[in-house]
């Protein structure tokens, strides 16, 4: 049983309540308290486990009571599984089981056979999560994640409820739209995004494939959408370590291609991405969170997606925040997964 006024003192009162919606949902319109958090109390995970699971082999932490309710958190790019180095703890301290998957392509997830297309599309990395649940023997979880990981947990949201408890998802509704993105978006908005244009060409791809290059290029956009993060070279050098795996480039790429209708996918998705096309809405208990500085945050609070969510519902803006939010502000990511599991 998590006892959420010990779990909310031993955070602090560094995150409001919110303000109360209609229609039973809650909606908070003001920014949260600031979030800035103090030095990184955790730098590993204890073990690394792995598991066959479709077509992937899956690198995975584990934290917390094997019978606990489940919390499955997912990174992003360019980052690993350490972006929840904090989180779990205070998430498993609180009797939830927290599972941390390495994306295909990182880590120590490993494809099964050569011969499988290194897809990462967007439904391809959702229906992963739904094949690590099935070999873990996870009927539900609470599905948390931000960058890759949002788009991931809120694609599993939307085309498999019953699979998902509740959603926490940074930056809000994150589901690719290919027509969309043929359009041009705001200048300023577009340099934001260089990394992705960048990997449209075979040089991106060459320095994608070359440490060096590799650490140099991940680093800057580390620096670029995070500006307030204080993080060491240590930090950094142990999220890298995952991008040695010999598949990360190819994923990478193709994730980045991909969304610019610059590669194609594979034929067995096409029907759950015709799903996704439609922009589904999502119906399980959400907390959706912003990052004040990270530069992909849209005007609003969140307004802009506001209408995705059509079940019990929270927002919330992090001030002094970049895109980082679970490695930036762990307590405020810890927080809304037990206000979501609780909506």
């Amino acid at each position: 049983m998590i006892n959420r006024r010990v779990f909310g003192k031993a955070l602090g009162a560094g995150v409001g309540a919110g303000a109360v919606g209609t229609a039973g949902t809650r909606s908070a319109t003001a920014a949260e308290p600031a979030a800035t958090p103090g030095p990184a109390a955790h730098t590993t995970f204890p073990e690394i486990k792995q598991i066959r699971a479709g077509v992937l082999d899956v690198g995975y932490a584990e934290l917390g009571p094997a019978h606990g309710p489940v919390v499955i958190c997912l990174h992003g790019w360019p980052y690993d599984i350490h972006s929840y180095v904090d989180v779990a703890p205070l998430l498993a301290g609180q009797g939830y089981r927290v599972i941390v998957p390495y994306l295909r392509g990182h880590g120590t997830t490993r494809f099964r056979s050569a011969r499988t297309f290194r897809n990462a599309q967007q439904s391809a990395i959702a229906m992963d999560v739904i094949a690590l649940m099935d070999a873990l023997k996870i009927d539900r979880a609470v599905l948390a994640g931000f960058d890759w990981g949002s788009r991931t947990a809120g694609i599993v949201a939307a085309l498999r409820p019953d699979r998902c408890k509740a959603l926490v998802s940074v930056s809000g509704y994150l589901v690719t739209s290919l027509e969309a993105n043929l359009k041009p978006l705001a200048p300023k908005a577009e340099l934001a995004w260089w990394y992705q244009y960048y990997f449209a060409t075979e040089r991106g791809r060459f320095a994608m494939e070359d440490k060096t290059l590799r650490n140099e290029l991940t680093r800057l956009v580390w620096d670029t959408v995070s500006p307030t993060w204080d993080f060491d070279d240590a930090t950094f050098e142990r999220t890298a370590a995952a991008f040695d795996n010999p598949d990360y480039a190819a994923v990478v790429v193709h994730n980045y291609r991909w969304r610019l209708s610059l590669a194609d996918g594979e034929r067995r998705y096409d029907g759950l991405e015709k799903r996704l096309a439609s922009r589904p809405v999502i119906g399980v208990p959400t907390v959706t969170l912003d990052g004040e500085r990270d530069p992909f945050t849209a005007p609003g609070g969140g307004a802009s997606y506001r209408d995705r969510f059509i079940g019990p519902y929270r927002h919330r803006t992090l001030p002094g925040i970049g895109h980082n939010v679970p490695q930036e502000a762990p307590e405020a990511f810890a927080r809304a997964v037990v206000d979501a599991d609780h909506l």
